[in-house]
């Protein structure tokens, strides 16, 4: 016989509400490092709009509607609720797959988050804006920032979803939920049970992430999870009840139905530890346990240019690496979309080794077509090294390591590199930030003229004064469409 005493909140789900609601945020390298995570989110959702497979996705779902005080999609005109909002900023900031990463048990991108907190408070600031009152300022965007970062970093420090066939998404569902909920001002009950509705959603599947069925998806996955968050906060803003045992539940919860009955396991208490040691994607849109990868293919490209040779020297290639490359992106045979090309290892070590760059353009049909690519690609034997596997795994180093060596048609072998932490790991953030700053005015200069530019730039060079920017401001730095 069913029992129908009112269940107590699975701790879970209780400890997440607590932290968003009553944890301060004291940290000032997590503040520092949230605003550079803002602006090269944003950089990478401009770029994504010079690519129609994206730019189809956005707007609202009928054509021509606007939202009166609806939230802004930066580098367009829309004006949409914040639903479908949170929707397309989620989807641009991922399409080219160049946003920060986390990668432990589970990996994934905490700046996907972004979505949901900006649609939300650009859309409640601009609400307030109608009554003269500033509405959310920018500090609190970073707050929310920090926030979902920690939520789903801590959530993927131990559980690998992806072993279950969940894609990483789920933790943006999560993430955003709970700070959403927070930025719209529900109280403890209600931030549980929009909590509560995220964990019973129907998950996504990893289908999309992997040969032969790689495809197009896993670029909006990420908006798709931030929208169906901000969706759940306004239900449970209006009443909408919950689930106290989504996650444990027998036979029907999350953990018996999803998890193979196991229950989620945690290595530390909620801070800010997440948000200090995010890792940055600065030079190539590469998926990031390839980032090391490249960087070595990038140094050989240029060793064979100063010995006369090139690419078609090549005899073979040994990529020693760590396990969670192999299992995600070690690829043979044919690549049948850009969505499959940048999640393949030789692939992306195959093109700097040919051209000396790897841009989101070298996943693009036209590219893809020389015949060069696959014949070196073919060429490329993977193979794990035990000890970068435990030093992805150690939360002292996080190194994401790979090394290349290469063996000529005439049998000289040139030296190993290998390259243990990317440009955008925190050992490298003094390296790395400038290059960080550069991608971002990259970007800005591919969708703004030179006077929206330097307002922008110089709206993000003066931490006081972002801070204490009304959200809607910020955003129409953005979203006010250049001079033609």
């Amino acid at each position: 016989m069913a029992q129908t005493e009112h269940p107590q909140w699975d701790q879970v789900m209780v400890d997440i509400a607590d932290y968003v609601l009553h944890t301060p945020i004291d940290s000032e390298l997590a503040y520092e490092t949230a605003r550079y995570c803002l602006f090269d989110t944003l950089g990478c959702g401009l770029a994504a709009l010079d690519f129609p497979a994206c730019t189809k996705l956005l707007g609202p779902i009928v054509p021509g509607t606007t939202v009166p005080n609806g939230a802004r999609v930066p580098g367009t005109d829309y004006q949409l609720d914040p639903v479908k909002a949170a929707f397309d900023i989620g989807a641009t900031v991922r399409w080219l797959d160049f946003n920060d990463t986390w990668l432990a048990a589970e990996w994934g991108h905490p700046s996907d988050n972004l979505g949901g907190i900006l649609a939300v408070t650009d859309w409640l600031s601009r609400q307030a804006g109608e009554h003269g009152r500033p509405g959310p300022l920018m500090r609190e965007v970073l707050t929310a920032m920090i926030q979902a970062h920690e939520i789903q970093g801590c959530l993927a420090l131990e559980n690998a979803f992806n072993r279950v066939g969940l894609d990483h998404v789920i933790l943006v569902k999560i993430a955003s939920t709970a700070v959403v909920s927070r930025l719209l001002g529900l109280d403890r009950s209600q931030l549980l049970n929009a909590l509560s509705l995220a964990w019973v959603d129907g998950q996504s599947l990893r289908t999309y992430r992997h040969a032969p069925d790689t495809g197009s998806r896993k670029s909006w996955a990420a908006g798709d999870a931030t929208s169906r968050a901000v969706q759940f906060a306004l239900m449970a803003s209006k009443g909408e009840m919950g689930y106290p045992r989504a996650l444990t539940a027998p036979t029907w919860g999350f953990y018996d139905v999803h998890f193979r009955g196991q229950r989620l396991r945690f290595q530390r208490p909620y801070g800010s530890y997440v948000m200090e040691n995010i890792l940055f994607k600065i030079s190539w849109p590469a998926e990031f346990h390839a980032q090391t990868a490249v960087e070595c293919a990038m140094a050989i490209h240029d060793q064979l240019r100063d010995m006369g040779r090139s690419a078609a020297d090549i005899a073979r290639i040994t990529l020693r690496t760590h396990e969670a490359c192999l299992r995600i992106i070690d690829k043979q045979g044919p690549l049948t979309n850009p969505a499959d090309r940048d999640h393949c290892v030789q692939y992306m070590v195959a093109v700097p080794l040919l051209f000396g760059r790897l841009t989101a353009e070298d996943y693009e049909d036209d590219v893809a077509a020389d015949p060069r690519i696959d014949a070196l690609r073919a060429r490329i034997t993977c193979v794990e090294d035990a000890t970068f596997t435990a030093d992805y795994l150690d939360p002292e180093k996080r190194s994401i390591a790979n090394a290349l060596s290469v063996e000529l048609h005439d049998g000289t072998r040139l030296p190993e590199v290998v390259c243990e932490y990317p440009l955008g790991h925190r050992r490298r953030r003094a390296e790395g930030l400038p290059l960080l700053e550069a991608k971002f005015r990259n970007h800005l200069a591919r969708r703004f003229n030179e006077s929206q530019q330097e307002r922008i730039l110089q709206a993000c060079a003066d931490p006081a004064r972002l801070d204490n920017m009304p959200v809607r401001e910020y955003m129409d730095l953005y979203t006010t469409l250049p001079t033609p």
